[in-house]
């Protein structure tokens, strides 16, 4: 007689893990439906702050199945800083592009030297 062990996922690990030693929110639901296909996916998000950092959890579902991922926080800081930067060279650009009109139409801005 052999026995089988169902051995427990990395999702569910991690996750039992963090129940009740992290702060925890409250899942976010996201449901986006392609306009030119009319697909749907679903997406459930949870972040998890321990001491290591943030854990992300997200599911998404689909017509396929679900997938689910723990993110550890190496991820989580990577996709925060890919985010601060686009921001900060968002604001860059917007900048340059404000300053840019005001001289063209002649406003005068306190950065120039008086004449």
């Amino acid at each position: 007689m052999t026995k089988e062990y169902e051995t427990v996922d990395r999702y569910d690990r991690i996750y039992a893990a963090m129940h009740d030693i992290a702060l925890i929110t409250k899942p976010t639901t996201i449901q986006l439906i392609q306009p030119l296909t009319g697909k749907a996916e679903t997406f459930v998000i949870q972040t998890a702050r321990h001491e290591d950092g943030d854990y992300i959890f997200v599911q998404r579902l689909d017509e396929n199945g679900t997938v689910r991922l723990a993110l550890p926080p190496k991820v989580a800081n990577a996709i925060a800083a890919q985010r601060d930067a686009l921001t900060k060279r968002r604001r860059s650009i917007s900048s340059r592009n404000t300053m840019r009109n005001r001289m063209e139409s002649g406003e005068w801005t306190g950065f120039q030297k008086k004449a």
